[in-house]
């Protein structure tokens, strides 16, 4: 044990970025491949849960693409799991000196365990909608938190300072909570569209095409604050404005994949798109929020120290 403990990183190595590269890539693509799964009707593809079928681990052939879909779903979890774990580990030893990245590795561990809790409730409950869009939303927050990770990996410990102007922030963290909304809305839309993830699941109930007009309307105010932040911060040249141009492009994307696949019927390839950019937009906002802040010089950390000290 002494000699795992001495091998695992003591300082942010290359083991450490690459383990939660890993991690950030594969929970964006068990999305993916969960949008699969409902999007081709292979929800109940595997009908039992640890198992695939009653007595087979896989599935087998009598589950024809449906089983094999639903079981490569699965299968992702298990890398998934094993990359959170590897990222706990690998900042276990600098767990004291970095919170920042211990408190976040720990949390998507959790929430990993969580979500295979959860998919096993959605098969037994055979694809209830609202407990789909549940298994969604968590996958979106554990997306958020691995990108921050990331985001926080590359700057030094210690205290922030603020470093936009106060509205500037304030702003910002408003368009967080439309873009929070947006996406919430969203999933109540797909719960109540016809991408069930199989034929016989009962949906919602709550009118799709209402549901679609009234998840437009936080999506184009989110593009029009995007658009503002993105002037101010080029005007100012401030720092997160590398961050809110890649955030604009995905959010205008988005608007276009959501506007043609209204009009479109509802392919289920756009679908998928849409879910994906969704998780990436939210991760990409998550940095933005963190970028707001900046680490404390070391000149003037003390005063910041002194500062805070006397707030409290």
């Amino acid at each position: 044990m002494n000699r795992l403990i001495a091998w695992l990183p003591d300082r942010i190595d290359r083991r450490v970025r690459i383990a939660a590269w890993v991690s950030f890539v594969l929970n964006v693509v068990i999305i993916g491949t969960g949008g699969a799964v409902r999007l081709t009707g292979s929800g109940l593809g595997c009908s039992d849960w640890p198992v695939c079928v009653p007595g087979s681990l896989v599935p087998t052939p009598e589950m024809g693409i449906h089983g094999v879909i639903e079981f490569g779903n699965r299968t992702i979890s298990g890398p998934v799991l094993l990359a959170a774990i590897a990222v706990v580990l690998f900042v276990w030893r600098i767990r004291r000196e970095r919170r920042d990245l211990f408190v976040p590795a720990v949390l998507v561990l959790v929430l990993v365990i969580v979500q295979a809790l959860v998919g096993a409730f959605v098969v037994w409950q055979e694809l209830a909608a609202t407990l789909v869009g549940f298994h969604y939303t968590v996958s979106v927050v554990i997306v958020c938190i691995t990108a921050a990770f990331l985001a926080r990996m590359v700057e030094p410990a210690g205290a922030r300072e603020l470093a936009v102007p106060r509205a500037f922030a304030v702003l910002t963290r408003i368009t967080g909570v439309v873009l929070a909304v947006t996406v919430v809305v969203g999933v109540m839309t797909t719960a109540s569209g016809p991408h069930s993830g199989d034929a016989n699941v009962v949906r919602t109930g709550v009118d799709a095409e209402l549901l679609a007009h009234v998840h437009a309307w936080p999506g184009y105010v989110l593009a029009a604050l995007l658009a503002t932040l993105v002037g101010w911060a080029a005007l100012k040249r401030l720092r997160p404005l590398r961050w809110l141009l890649a955030l604009l492009a995905v959010t205008l994307v988005q608007v276009a994949v959501g506007v043609y696949q209204a009009r479109s019927g509802l392919p289920p390839l756009a679908v998928g798109v849409h879910m994906i950019l969704a998780a990436l937009a939210a991760a990409t906002m998550t940095v933005v929020v963190l970028r707001i802040k900046r680490p404390v010089t070391t000149d003037a950390a003390p005063d910041a120290a002194a500062a805070a000290a006397s707030a409290r």
